[in-house]
């Protein structure tokens, strides 16, 4: 998605930054109310409890948003924006029918706190990765090596029940999903610096950022569920 950093005649680079970052979060904040609105709606008709009786469908679930995650990856180049932004939001309403066992264990109140803590955390973070001067690209690295550690721990843990490597992996996460949040957005920002061969490509890229912010926030809300959710 290379281009000039003008995009028409009308629109200077700043504008073309603003206009891009604004669509991006507009996208994921819409993507968040996506999932927020399924997982209720799955908890309030009461298929919460059918899907947490049969683990296969929930296995089914999780497979299906990994599946969109990296078809929506691996296709956005050939896909158009329309099927980019379908894919997108397909993602986040699923996100929310598996999300929606967690009122099974914690609070809503609970959740609904946590909710906030991980947005201030989030916006704070976010913040800062667009205001820095700081290039936060070395760190990029880092991060996606910490990121793939904690997966890896957490499989290994489901064998070993460790509580203390539980809550090793908790505290970890969250520092690199934090970290994730700057550079994410910071990367994000220098998309638009580098400017859009078409409104098309303008919009893929807002989808792209979008889903790349979404996850930060999704998985830094889950880990950060771990310490401020009280169970029922």
């Amino acid at each position: 998605m290379q281009g000039t950093t003008v995009f028409d005649g009308d629109r200077t680079a700043v504008q073309v930054q603003s206009d891009f970052m604004r669509r991006v979060f507009n996208w994921m904040a819409l993507g968040l109310g996506a999932t927020a609105i399924s997982a209720l709606l799955v908890v309030n008709t009461g298929l919460v409890v059918s899907l947490a009786r049969h683990p296969l469908s929930m296995i089914l679930l999780v497979a299906a948003e990994l599946g969109i995650v990296v078809a929506l990856s691996a296709a956005i180049g050939r896909i158009g924006s329309g099927a980019a932004l379908f894919m997108f939001f397909a993602y986040a309403v699923l996100t929310g029918v598996t999300f929606s066992t967690i009122f099974l264990v914690y609070t809503k109140g609970s959740i609904a706190g946590t909710f906030f803590i991980t947005g201030g955390t989030f916006a704070a973070m976010s913040l800062y990765g667009y205001t820095t001067k700081r290039d936060l690209t070395s760190i990029g690295g880092f991060l996606m090596m910490g990121l793939i550690g904690i997966i890896i721990a957490s499989v290994v843990n489901i064998f070993l029940k460790s509580p203390a490597f539980y809550w090793l992996i908790t505290y970890l996460g969250i520092a690199v999903f934090i970290g994730l949040t700057a550079y994410d957005t910071q990367a994000i920002k220098a998309m638009a610096n580098a400017g859009f061969s078409g409104t098309e490509e303008e919009r893929k890229g807002a989808i792209v950022g979008a889903l790349r912010l979404y996850l930060d926030f999704i998985n830094l809300f889950l880990l950060l569920l771990r310490l401020f959710g009280r169970r029922d």
